[in-house]
């Protein structure tokens, strides 16, 4: 019984962590084309890779985190998908930086100009409140709020923490301030859901 039990929880695990990566690629992708195209096309291009996730099924953690306690997510569940994500986004970073010079300058530009400050915990706050407004918002059957949601977040400059690992990838450096973005998106998130759920 808990050898089945083990087997029935790696497969859980490996599943989840091979939906992060998925979710990784589709993020990475628009990622990619908005360090290659820049504003203002860049960033509404950018919603196909959440659009992507959101109908394949994919585990992106800021699509998650907001929904911990409504969907009832298990904080190691939630925590291997943020492992997963940042992981092969960072690999996939590496990757891209192969293909296009012009992306890695794009990127080491844009890491040069990040800062471990409460401005941008703030604005990683403020991407946590989007991305679960336009999760939330396809759930109930639209896709605009991914289609508004994702270029205002991008032109606002807001900061979204898987994202960011992927520019870092792509920019082949590393920088502390994704754990600002981690922890300012998973805020932002929760605390929409919380202020939204208390209106019902």
């Amino acid at each position: 019984m808990r050898k089945k039990s083990s087997v029935s929880k790696k497969q859980l695990y490996t599943e989840l962590l091979l939906k992060s990566a998925a979710a990784s690629l589709m993020i990475g992708l628009g990622d990619y084309v908005l360090l290659k195209l820049g504003n203002p096309l860049g960033p509404f291009l950018f919603a196909f890779g959440l659009l992507g996730v959101c109908v394949m099924g994919a585990n992106l953690f800021t699509g998650k985190c907001g929904f911990l306690i409504e969907d009832k997510i298990k904080p190691l569940h939630l925590l291997l998908i943020l492992l997963g994500n940042l992981v092969a986004g960072y690999l996939f970073g590496l990757m891209f930086s192969v293909c296009d010079a012009d992306i890695v300058t794009a990127a080491q530009a844009k890491v040069a100009s990040w800062d471990f400050s409460w401005a941008f915990l703030i604005k990683s706050i403020l991407c946590g409140v989007i991305m679960y407004l336009a999760v939330a918002i396809y759930r109930k059957g639209s896709k605009l709020g991914i289609l508004f949601g994702i270029p205002l977040f991008i032109l606002c400059g807001f900061q979204h923490c898987i994202a960011n690992i992927i520019t870092l990838g792509v920019a082949q450096t590393f920088s502390w301030t994704i754990v600002l973005a981690i922890v300012g998106n998973f805020v932002g998130s929760l605390v929409t859901w919380y202020l939204c759920r208390s209106q019902k």
